[in-house]
């Protein structure tokens, strides 16, 4: 199957950046290219760093940007690794970093991938990175009741999560929990009948909270946006598009903490906690698609963009 994802909140994610011809920018999810291509067109002497762990996004959008020539630095790496890259790069400060967080339309189209419940015979995987060596599939035949509990309500809010873990580790008994159609089956029998239509696919929850499990995708995002900010060039910006509240509150509390970072008691008359703001949030509420884009992407439709930027500290120089 071809690598096919249409970008979400294209034109409003790149307006974002206000981009600078001369500009140096950091895809952190390529995917197929699709911003980054519009990006790139907007560049004269500036270069487009591309950063993805998938292998066959990187092969994709190689094809797609191979136009641009040297203009276009394609990685695959994982974008928490970022700084690693600029640094073996030479490169310092940047003028924009962006991310189109979740998982891709070819990874959820692509059966053999595993990110998908609608395919029965679908393996258990969902790695982002197929060099990793932990799969879903691992996590549902090897973690005891409360671990998998907990995943399934920290990353996907999914109420019924403690009926689900404890069927999980009793069919497993039997034999290997190796197929999407097995797991769904599990998680239908979880659910009363009448609460399965309420939100969409019964299995939807479950197989977020474990596809962000397998990549660590929260930890990753917690653990990459004051590292971005810092890396920022006075006036640069991050562009972050989320799916779902769990990454949307992440951001959003990391931006407000950047913008906002003095902790000292509201009745102290002056700031003693060192702590300077890094800049502001340019979105207090955030981006969302138009009517018109979730109409032709039903995908884009729990979308959101926030951006910050980035501000001098009178002490730093760019």
């Amino acid at each position: 199957m071809t690598f096919e994802h249409k970008p979400v909140l294209l034109e409003e994610t790149v307006e974002s950046l206000n981009i600078k011809p001369d500009g140096i920018y950091v895809d952190g999810t390529l995917g197929g290219g699709g911003h980054g291509e519009e990006v790139l067109s907007r560049l004269k002497g500036g270069r487009l760093i591309g950063l993805d762990q998938d292998e066959d996004a990187i092969l994709a959008a190689g094809k797609r940007l191979s136009p641009f020539g040297e203009k276009a630095v394609l990685v695959r790496s994982n974008y928490e690794n970022f700084e690693q890259v600029l640094d073996s790069l030479d490169i310092g400060k940047v003028d924009g970093i962006y991310l189109d967080l979740g998982v891709s339309s070819y990874q959820l189209d692509t059966a053999e991938r595993g990110f998908t419940y609608k395919e029965e015979d679908a393996p258990l995987d969902m790695r982002m990175d197929q060099t990793s060596t932990k799969t879903a599939r691992d996590l549902v035949n090897t973690l005891g009741e409360e671990e998998l509990c907990r995943i399934l309500w920290d990353y996907g809010e999914e109420r019924f999560g403690r009926n689900i873990a404890r069927n999980i580790v009793r069919e497993r008994e039997n034999k290997p929990i190796e197929t999407a159609g097995e797991l769904v089956g599990i998680i239908r029998d979880s659910i009363p009948k009448k609460m399965q239509a309420a939100k969409g696919h019964p299995a939807k929850r479950t197989f977020q909270a474990l596809r962000i499990e397998v990549n660590q995708e929260l930890a990753v995002l917690e653990r990459s946006l004051d590292a971005m900010i810092r890396r920022l060039k006075p006036g640069g910006r991050l562009s972050v598009i989320t799916f779902h509240s769990l990454e949307d509150r992440i951001v959003k509390n990391k931006f407000r903490e950047n913008e906002r970072p003095c902790h000292c008691p509201k009745q102290f008359p002056v700031c003693v906690c060192g702590k300077v703001s890094m800049g502001r949030v340019v979105t207090p509420k955030p981006v969302l698609p138009s009517k018109e884009e979730t109409e032709e992407n039903k995908r884009a439709k729990s979308a959101k963009l926030r951006v910050f930027e980035r501000t001098e500290k009178k002490d730093e120089k760019a």
